[in-house]
């Protein structure tokens, strides 16, 4: 961290990106990372925030013996003194601050101060929970640690004891740790953006931690996100990573056993040349290396931290993705610039936000230009300009260095986005970060598709669909469906409707997605939060796989996946992806109610409010879906719109439309009209609608008046046809069939009511012998109902159904109370018992006749509000015998004595006291009524109560009458005025509440009716058992099966069925249309559309480049203007005129900062940029050493470079017999021969003569920044050979491969495993040999005689210089690329290759490879294989 008083170069907080060497430590392992559900993400945030006992003792002992801190354990005294004037140890602390044994004579008295040896490590003693005094309860966490501490176990620390998240994405935020102003806008866009990418990806932002400059500035972005979101949108992660010994009052946060919480105070104004943790941060890393007031220390361990982040993977839904890395650079100084050289140097893309000063500025500002005009003037004006405060400290050696690391960084453009506010399209920095990473993963080289399916991961990861649409699918990538599958899995996993929806409309398709596999995926991923998983975990010894039926091959294991999916996102109350599944249905009516269904069913378990709103809220969405689609197909054709309705759908349980309503309870589609067209249908059989009731009875009582024609029905046949099969279809007619049972039952009631009051004998009469013949027909035809089952399911599921309608409970229970009235009365000695039960039992059969009367308009709701009242008054009657019981029993204990007689006690307790509210008085209640001749005084007496308490002499009454009235107006005070009212409010609401849906209500109930009337024989009771002998006969006899109600249910043959499902989707699209248009032409959506509208043509007015364009456009106006003006002028004088005076055209103008972002095809470095760069790159490869930056314009040897002074490095190898000798000295050296062959080693280069100076060959191609051989064996050229063996690719009928009309090659490629890229199967020659070392580790012995042929017939496609890494000024590398070419599949020599082909060393890989740009191979090999390809006329 940089002192905010003090800016010196290199050595400020300026966050650093760059590659650090690992430590073999830092590759420890690290758990599994997998997907967490956000319901389990805040719980477990909760807890760690707020955290137990028991997750802060395993802190407390986990943290102590895996995180170390640094003590200085060797007081040497410095020569500077501290802020207060104190005598300070070389480490910065005083004497008091050290360990005891740190002042005692030690071993080491007398010797320089190192922090190697004297800083040792021990146990942590800051840790836990931070609170930021006097600034809210808002809890972090932090630690203090080692800068030794390996990535590893930080990484794990905050995963599994600070319980964060594995994050989608890693920002690490850069720039100057001093206050900066910024633009109050741009401050604005960049806070709200910053928040917004982390907040919607799940990403972690690492900063410096401190309270100034950029982290301050991230702090308040954060601080302002908290105060705006709501409870529920979850906490942006900040990890500020700071230095310890900078951390101003950081005593506070010392606790050897951890704080919890420990309080911190922020005193920005005593912290001198120490700073403050910022307050905004939720989690701190605090780097110690034992020293006091050292800034800077924490960069190499944030920076291996960072990279250790980036190369975890983290699954989500079945994909797995490398966290990926952006560094978003605001304002900075050198230290800044070197960060940024540094992550584009390690493939890291880099958001640099202009307009905030400094080194953002001066990079944004050329960021644009070519690299030839990227020079050192440039540079030195553009730093004059944004660092004029120190532009005159700067050397020349320091410009150089700047210029050199700015080029290098512009020249890699696909890893630099410009955020510039309100120019070039661009508004939000949020998108600017995204597009930044998916640009760099674009520029980034794979295999095949790798690249493409690496950034849609991301964009999914994201959960940015606007990123997707844009960048990804776009016209230069055409997606197969197949290759979506993952990522769709994973949007449905991660629920993201909106990537669901955008893969569905680039053609990925539900069926093929949903395999049994990827079923059982998703079901094992459910949301924890979900009651079916709860439903799940409970049901034990069940497995997953026993759902669903694997099939073998390719035939489906399930009739609809859709539905499948469907049923997957219902059962988690997934709105938006339920939608879209629902839309992509095919039996859509039957999804929609058995959605409706599901819901409503899953919401009689659910226990938590909110859930079990939501539920029901869905549920009544599907019902209002189920009814849109029917009414599109009930006013197109009403047909085969009631053919929807009973159209049995073998993916739905083989139900029906009708019956999955009626299940759910949809009231509302039950009473759409259509449904109740078709009810009324079924209802009058093959009668016509509008015949009268008046004449279908008369036709009950005088049929022959059916062939009269005063029944009209609605075949021809039958109006026009003889008389029998009318008379059939008349008395089959439901609405017959029920008034003929209601006139039966009505004589079986008057029946019943005179044998019970009239000819009771005791001896059966005939007419009660007729009863029980009348009743056994009644308990014959229940038998039928419970029976029969046409769609077989089953004896079971039949007796459910039958048992679960009230009617039929009520009648199994009259027919056995009958039977036990009959079997009474059959016994002489029980014959009035049973008299008196079958008395009651005919109430039972009275009761029944309200199940007749629910056809009725009028009667049906009444009966509802019935049945409704009867629960209401169930629970006032337990509020009622409150008060009953309670003045009961005070008012018997009162006035009674010891009353033993328990009906004489049940009568004073509740009978009397029920009569009461009626108005009947108890009687001695107030002692006016006293009379002992209407009691019994000691109770003897059966039939008299006994007297209450009395005075025997005066025989007047001894209790106290005042408080027997008191007791009796207060409780006819409650009962009768508040209790009966209660009532009457609880009735009246009822009422008002079933009379609001009273239509709804009678036509939902009328259903019941008419199904049962349908499947019912015709002849009424006692003649239904001729009906019931002709069905016994048939089923049992004869073994004939039951037939399905075709009215009710029916079976469509498959051709028919698909018609009529394809027409159903036809007009569930045109509904879905509908809802569209609809939707649009809400006043909210058009305001909302219109304000859209507006701010795209705002951005297109405030584009730079627009004006730029009609700046150009008025000067080219100006310049026609002027050449017409001269034309004419030439013609007026009558001469054709002369050609001077003509304008030219005035060259369209570009603007210097403009960004000129690079497409998918455009090469790493710029056109023009013709001096090696590789060689150039300041960190050699494999070392710590560090080149000598040189410029573009300083590399010809021909230019001068008066401050050029690169170190001399060269590399101690193992082979030291094979190589030049080691050291800077010129005497071991003097015996090499250059420009000739010197023994062995051939010194000659392809490119002439090289210049000798100072005894060591000058690169040809210039300077590099290094002198020595470096890595290199040889002064001078180093010799290799790149063999480039390849042969066409070919599709499985040996048909060559084309793309883009072009044939496609494919190449020998290999790999160690140690490195990232392949590379051809060549490089240096040991002395006298042919073969390179490379190709020998892959080719078999026997086989390298052959290939040495194979190179001489070869043809040689470039030799010359390399631009490699590893060269040097006095040190390069040139090759020989020959070129192997099989046509020829058949060809013995490349079947012997193939043969031969074997890697001896573990380490090594060898493929054939199809050449394509994007191949990960070494950038000097590419530019080998694009001659190759051209030389061919392959597809490059």
């Amino acid at each position: 961290m940089e002192p905010p008083t003090l800016r010196k170069a290199g050595s400020k907080q300026e966050e650093a990106f760059g590659v650090q060497p690992r430590r073999v430590a830092d590759l420890g392992t690290v758990p599994s990372l997998w997907r967490s559900n956000s319901s389990l993400r805040k719980v477990r945030r909760s807890q760690n925030l707020f955290g137990n006992s028991e997750k802060q003792e395993s802190l407390s002992s986990w943290i102590p013996e895996n995180i170390k801190k640094k003590e200085c354990m060797y007081f040497v005294e410095s020569s500077k003194l501290s802020d207060a004037g104190k005598v300070v140890c070389e480490c910065g602390y005083t004497r008091q601050q050290h360990l005891e044994e740190a002042t005692r004579p030690h071993t080491w008295q007398g010797k320089d101060w190192d922090p190697k040896k004297h800083v040792q490590e021990m146990p942590t003693d800051a840790f836990g929970d931070i609170v930021f005094t006097g600034l809210g309860q808002k809890v972090g966490k932090y630690v203090r640690l080692s800068q030794d501490t390996p990535p590893s176990v930080i990484y794990h620390l905050m995963t599994q004891y600070w319980g964060l998240d594995v994050p989608n994405l890693l920002i690490s935020v850069t720039g100057g740790a001093k206050d900066f102003n910024m633009k109050p806008r741009l401050k604005s866009v960049f806070r709200r953006g910053l928040v917004k990418v982390a907040q919607t990806t799940g990403a972690w932002i690492i900063t410096g931690g401190s309270h100034t400059g950029v982290m301050k500035q991230v702090g308040e972005a954060v601080r302002d996100f908290t105060l705006s979101s709501s409870h529920n949108e979850g906490e942006v992660v900040t990890v500020g990573v700071a230095t310890w010994g900078t951390v101003h009052n950081r005593e506070d946060l010392i606790h050897p056993s951890g704080g919890f919480p420990a309080e911190y105070v922020m005193d920005e104004e005593g912290q001198g040349h120490l700073t403050c943790l910022d307050s905004n941060h939720s989690h701190f890393i605090l780097v110690d290396d034992g020293t006091h007031g050292r800034y800077g220390v924490e960069i190499p361990l944030r920076t291996r931290l960072e990279k250790f982040i980036s190369e975890q993977t983290k699954e989500r839904g079945g994909v797995a993705i490398k966290i990926p890395i952006v560094c978003v650079v605001l304002e900075g100084g050198p230290g800044t610039l070197h960060t940024i050289y540094n992550a584009i140097t390690n493939g890291t893309p880099c958001v640099v936000v202009e307009g905030s000063g400094r080194v953002a500025d001066v990079i944004a500002q050329v960021a644009g230009l070519p690299i030839s005009e990227v020079t050192i003037s440039r540079i030195q004006q553009k730093l004059s300009v944004f660092f004029q405060e120190v532009f005159e400290t700067l050397t020349e050696s320091r410009i150089a260095e700047w210029t050199k690391k700015i080029q290098d960084i512009v020249r890699r453009r696909q890893l630099l986005t410009i955020f510039r506010e309100g120019k070039d399209g661009q508004q939000d920095v949020d998108v600017a970060i995204l597009q930044a990473l998916l640009k760099a993963s674009r520029s980034h080289d794979h295999f095949g598709h790798e690249n493409w399916d690496h950034q849609l991961k991301l964009a999914v990861a994201w959960n940015r669909v606007d990123i997707a649409r844009s960048e990804i699918f776009t016209d230069e990538r055409q997606w197969k469906p197949s290759e979506l599958h993952p990522v769709m899995t994973a949007a449905l996993i991660s629920n993201k409707p909106e990537f669901v929806k955008l893969f569905l409309e680039n053609g990925v398709r539900l069926k093929e997605l949903v395999t049994w596999d990827t079923l059982l995926y998703l079901y094992q991923n459910l949301d924890p939060s979900c009651l079916f998983h709860s439903k799940l975990q409970k049901v034990q010894g069940v497995s997953l796989r026993s759902l669903y039926k694997r099939s073998p091959g390719h035939v489906a294991f399930t009739m609809d996946p859709v539905r499948d999916l469907l049923i997957w996102a219902i059962i988690q109350n997934r709105r938006e992806l339920a939608e879209i599944i629902w839309a992509q249905s095919q039996d859509c009516i039957a999804a929609a109610l058995a959605c409706s269904k599901i819901l409503k069913e899953l919401s009689k378990e659910e226990e938590d409010t909110d859930s079990l709103e939501e539920m029901l809220a869905l549920a009544d969405e599907y019902e209002h879906r189920a009814i849109g689609v029917f009414t599109e197909c009930h006013r197109k054709d009403e047909d085969r719109a009631q053919k929807l309705l009973t159209r049995v759908s073998e993916a739905w349980g083989k139900t029906t439309c009708l019956q999955l309503a009626l299940e759910a309870k949809d009231m509302k589609f039950v009473s759409h009209g259509g449904v109740q067209a078709f009810l009324t249908k079924v209802w009058w059989g093959q009668l016509c609608v509008d015949n009268g009731l008046w004449r279908v009875i008369v036709c009950m009582l005088a049929f022959p008046l059916l062939y009269t024609g005063l029944i009209s029905f609605r075949e021809r046949r039958l109006q026009a046809g003889p008389g029998l099969p009318r008379v059939r279809a008349f008395f089959n007619a439901p609405v017959v069939i029920f008034h003929l049972n209601i006139l039966s039952y009505f004589a079986f009631l008057c029946l019943f009511a005179y044998v019970l009051m009239v000819d009771f004998q005791p001896t059966p009469s005939c007419c009660e012998y007729l009863i029980y013949f009348w009743l056994f027909s009644l308990v014959c035809e229940e038998l039928r109902q419970l029976f029969y089952d046409p769609d077989e399911f089953g004896l079971m599921k039949m007796a459910l159904l039958y048992f679960s309608d009230f009617w039929n409970k009520l009648d199994i229970g009259a027919i056995l109370l009958f039977i036990a009235g009959l079997t009474c009365r059959l016994i002489p000695a029980l014959l009035y018992p049973g008299r008196i039960i079958l008395s009651l039992d005919f109430i039972m059969f009275c009761l029944r006749l309200m199940h007749i009367f629910t056809i009725s308009k009028t009667l049906g709701p009444k009966i509802i509000i019935v049945k409704r009242m009867m629960k209401d008054v169930f629970f006032f009657l337990f509020l009622l015998a409150v008060w009953v019981v309670s003045f009961g029993v005070a008012k018997q204990a009162i006035l009674i004595h010891n009353e033993s007689r328990v009906d004489w006690i049940f009568r004073g307790v509740v009978y009397q006291s029920y009569l009461t509210i009626f108005g009947q008085m108890p009687a001695y209640i107030d002692g006016v009524n006293f009379s002992l001749d209407q009691c019994s005084p000691n109770g003897t007496d059966p039939y008299k109560p006994k007297c209450p308490e009395s005075d025997a002499v005066r025989h007047e009454p001894a209790f106290p009458e005042w408080l027997t009235v008191i007791l009796l107006c207060l409780y006819l005070l409650f009962t009768n005025i508040l209790l009966l009212n209660l009532l009457i409010a609880m009735f009246n609401y009822t009422f008002q509440q079933v009379q609001e849906h009273t239509d709804q209500i009678w036509k939902f109930q009328r259903h019941d009716l008419i199904e049962e009337y349908q499947g019912r024989p015709p002849a009424p009771p006692p003649f239904i058992l001729l009906s019931h002998l002709h069905l016994f006969i048939k089923r049992v006899v004869l073994k004939i099966p039951a037939r399905r109600r075709k009215q009710l249910k029916s079976k469509l043959e498959k051709n028919e069925e698909a018609a009529l499902l394809s027409w159903e989707i036809y007009l569930k699209e045109s509904y879905l249309q509908n809802q569209q248009y609809q939707q649009k032409q809400r006043p909210e959506q058009k305001i909302q559309d219109i304000g859209n509208k507006v701010s795209t043509m705002v951005d297109l007015l405030e584009m730079e480049s627009l004006k730029q364009r009609l700046a150009s456009l008025e000067e080219q106006v100006a310049q026609t203007s002027r050449a017409l003006h001269w034309v004419m002028k030439a013609l007026r004088d009558g001469g054709f005129g002369s050609e001077e005076g003509i304008p030219a055209p005035a060259p369209q103008k570009a603007s210097e900062g403009q960004d000129l972002e690079p497409d998918g095809r455009q090469e790493e470095e710029d056109v023009g940029d013709t001096h090696h760069v590789n060689a150039r790159h300041l960190l050699y490869p494999n070392s710590h050493v560090t080149r000598f930056p040189v410029p573009n314009e300083k590399v010809p040897w021909e230019t001068a470079f008066l401050v050029y002074d690169p170190p001399f490095y060269t590399d101690d190898r193992k082979d030291r017999g094979l190589v030049d000798p080691v050291g800077n000295a010129l005497e071991p050296l003097s015996g090499i021969s250059y420009n000739a062959v010197d023994g062995p080693i051939d010194r000659r280069s392809f490119h002439g003569v090289y210049v000798v100076q100072d005894g060591l060959p000058l690169n040809p191609m210039g300077r590099t920044g290094l002198r020595g051989r470096g890595s290199l064996g040889c002064f001078g050229p180093n010799h290799t050979l790149q063999p480039v063996i390849t042969r066409w690719r070919r599709n499985q009928d040996g048909a060559i491969c084309r793309k883009s009309i072009k044939k496609m090659l494919e190449v020998l490629v290999v790999k160690h495993s140690l490195s990232e890229h392949w590379a051809l199967p060549g490089g240096s020659r040991e002395p006298g040999e042919i073969l390179p070392r490379k190709l020998k580790q892959v080719l078999r012995r026997e086989f390298w005689s052959s290939f040495q042929n194979l190179l001489t017939q070869g043809t040689e496609v470039y030799r010359g210089y390399v631009d490699d890494p590893r060269n040097t000024d006095n040190a390069w590398i040139e090759t020989v690329a020959i070129s192997i070419h099989f046509s020829d599949q058949s060809d013995m020599d490349l079947k012997r290759l193939n043969s031969h082909l074997h890697a001896c060393d573990p380490g090594m890989s060898v493929r054939w490879q199809v050449v394509d740009r994007r191949i990960p191979l070494y950038a000097n090999h590419k530019t080998i294989l694009q001659k190759v390809a051209t030389l061919y006329g392959a597809f490059y």
